[in-house]
């Protein structure tokens, strides 16, 4: 098992995420913007710099934290938006050595009609292009079709070969339960031990919820039952990454996200980090360097 992270809540510069990360002793980073854009998208001049800067550092990114069919992408848009993203991330990918991509599918529709069997279609062909390139696509359970429910998650699975899952361990916290009319939020524990056979990457966030306000909090000091997912994770001898998304500092779903000074946002980072170290101490749950 690694330990990895999205740096870009402890800085907003690459070189500030390089420093959170091996301030942590971790050598890899879960990459999703720099300088405010997501990594698929920066100008073909701003990746280079970031590929020699990555080089020199000796610290690697192991996973793309893409925006691809993510919650802010509608099913009735065109594919080809999709299609677009994809062919931008695969050389960087590729020129980077990065084997996995996050993924989602699609923001879940207004009323009973979520267009299941043309969100299927596609992320079939988003993980065969990916399968194609040597490169492991994993979904996340966020505000999307996949994390409308642990059902509607294994329906997913079912339909679309190849598809691996990243499991999150606070978005059922924050997420309506839509196997059974959305009117309860879901139990993170019970959303993991049913897709836990899929799960190739894991995220830890934690939060409660204060009325229809979410309040993010330090591992285990919310409703996202950390602690039982890690020990489950070792239990069942899980030995892939482990990635920080805090959450505390800055929000990417949310227009108001960054609620810190820089210098907080990295020192939340850094006691997030430490803190996820420590509960791992405590299991006896050991990680090595990311390879």
């Amino acid at each position: 098992m690694y330990l990895t992270g999205f740096a870009d809540e402890a800085a907003q510069d690459l070189a500030g995420q390089i420093k959170a990360t091996k301030a942590l002793g971790w050598n890899a980073i879960e990459s999703r913007s720099i300088d405010g854009q997501n990594i698929h998208d920066i100008s073909d001049a701003a990746f280079d710099a970031v590929c020699e800067q990555l080089e020199n550092s000796g610290v690697s990114i192991n996973c793309f934290g893409s925006t691809i069919a993510n919650w802010g992408k509608n099913i009735e848009d065109p594919f080809d938006i999709t299609l677009v993203e994809i062919e931008r991330a695969i050389p960087r990918m590729r020129r980077l050595g990065t084997k996995l991509v996050r993924i989602m599918s699609y923001a879940r529709c207004k009323g009973d009609d979520q267009h299941a069997e043309e969100r299927f279609r596609r992320l079939r062909e988003i993980v065969r292009l990916f399968n194609d390139a040597e490169i492991t696509p994993v979904h996340e359970n966020c505000m999307n079709f996949g994390g409308m429910s642990w059902q509607h998650s294994l329906q997913m699975v079912e339909a679309v070969p190849n598809l691996k899952l990243v499991f999150d361990t606070g978005n059922p916290v924050i997420t309506k339960d839509w196997s059974n009319g959305g009117t309860e939020h879901q139990d993170s524990f019970e959303f993991y031990k049913h897709i836990r056979p899929h799960i190739a990457y894991v995220h830890i966030k934690d939060v409660v919820m204060d009325g229809d306000k979410e309040e993010y909090k330090y591992p285990n000091e919310g409703h996202g039952r950390v602690l039982d997912v890690l020990k489950n994770l070792k239990e069942t001898g899980y030995d892939g990454g482990i990635s920080i998304e805090p959450h505390m500092a800055a929000v990417f779903h949310n227009p108001d996200a960054f609620r810190t000074n820089a210098q907080e946002s990295y020192d939340i980072y850094i006691n997030y980090g430490r803190r996820l170290i420590a509960m791992l101490n405590d299991l006896s749950y050991e990680s090595s360097a990311f390879k």
